[in-house]
């Protein structure tokens, strides 16, 4: 005798009414936030003429990507007329040298913190902390001195140690509540059998990290990427990254204000930081919930 397929529970019209409600609210709520950077994308891609008698949010009636053209190669920054382009390729190579020794050293700090306790760990750790709460302007002063000090004032090597620093307390955060999660008697196991401080870090701490590696990796970026006041400070001239280059490109006056200019740079100011989202968004997720923010 065939079996009867087992049959589904009416659906109940106030949980239909309530889910329409909510995915309602979710799709204006994300209207809401794409607004400018629909309206951002649009205005970059129509002319001038056509921004003037326009409608701010209406699509281009032709387009025309030489705003980008322009915002790349010739836009004036400042007194130099030559697009943000250098100033982009500053940026990168500040940033990718600032995460990727944030970030190793804040796994060692925290495979230390959290296998490889000591006496007064908890009070180090601790006053590392504070390093996560103390405002970007108290040190501005003091790192300026030391920068000067060493020779690294107004250089892309000085802000890439900033950001190492300042980053530390973060990333250190990061690893050791991850690595307090992983069971220490695969630790002492290891050292049992004669391994080393280093060779268990390489050999099994750093293999099952990639969630939190990821996680590390992206924050970092995010957070250096997009700062403004390290780089105004402690940057000048041609060693400046891309987002103060965008505030003096902004603020340039040579004429009429070429908004179409503005919004280009603005996007391609954003471009990397909006990419690393969209390719690792889903790696970013699952190292959160892998044990990034609990302990």
């Amino acid at each position: 005798m065939a079996e009867r397929p087992p049959t589904r529970a009416p659906v109940q019209p106030g949980a239909v009414a309530g889910r329409i409600f909510l995915y309602g609210i979710l799709v204006l709520a994300a209207l809401y936030f794409l607004l400018p950077f629909f309206v951002m994308v649009t205005t970059s891609l129509k002319s001038m003429a056509e921004i003037r008698t326009g409608n701010l949010v209406s699509l281009p009636r032709e387009i025309t990507f030489e705003a980008w053209r322009e915002a790349w190669g010739s836009a004036c920054v400042g007194v130099q007329c030559e697009g943000i382009k250098g100033y982009f390729y500053n940026s990168i190579r500040m940033a990718i040298p600032a995460v990727l020794i944030s970030t190793a050293i804040g796994a060692v700090n925290g495979y230390i913190f959290s296998k490889w306790r000591f006496r007064g760990s908890e009070v180090i750790f601790s006053l590392l902390l504070v390093g996560c709460f103390i405002p970007f302007q108290v040190i501005l002063l003091p790192m300026a001195r030391t920068l000067g000090t060493f020779g690294l004032a107004q250089s892309l090597t000085g802000l890439v140690l900033v950001h190492i620093i300042y980053g530390l307390a973060l990333t250190t955060l990061f690893f050791r509540n991850f690595y307090v999660g992983i069971p220490d008697d695969l630790v002492k196991a290891a050292r049992i059998d004669g391994a080393g401080f280093f060779r268990i870090f390489f050999r099994i701490i750093l293999p099952i990290s990639a969630p939190i590696i990821v996680v590390t990796i992206i924050f970092q970026m995010t957070q250096i990427w997009n700062d403004f006041l390290f780089g105004v400070v402690f940057t000048g001239g041609d060693t400046q990254p891309v987002t103060v280059a965008l505030n003096n490109l902004v603020n340039t006056s040579t004429g009429v204000k070429q908004y179409n200019v503005d919004m280009a740079a603005a996007i391609i100011t954003g471009a990397p930081t909006l990419l690393v989202y969209i390719l690792a968004g889903k790696y970013f997720l699952r190292g959160l919930t892998a044990g990034a923010v609990k302990g």
